[in-house]
């Protein structure tokens, strides 16, 4: 989790990163709208003027929703302590 460029304030943007060593088109883009809802998710704890960007490893695809939501929560809770 980064401030944007310069300093300036505004919305949080995320970017997700997700392989090909993660499956094939389907299997990435599933990754990509669960990474995306989980993020929806966590946004209110997420200072705004952030970016934040989700590199999904290729263990990613086989996981469950709450395993999934687990480690980005804990993820997120590590890059918000950072960033403070």
């Amino acid at each position: 989790m980064v401030r944007h460029p310069g300093g300036s304030v505004g919305p949080t943007r995320f970017g997700f990163i997700v392989a090909k060593t993660v499956g094939n088109a389907v299997t990435r883009n599933l990754v990509r709208r669960r990474l995306k809802a989980i993020a929806h998710e966590l946004l209110a704890g997420v200072p705004t003027g952030h970016d934040v960007v989700i590199r999904a490893l290729p263990a990613a695809a086989q996981a469950g929703w709450p395993t999934l939501l687990g480690d980005v929560s804990r993820s997120f809770a590590r890059g918000v302590e950072k960033a403070a």
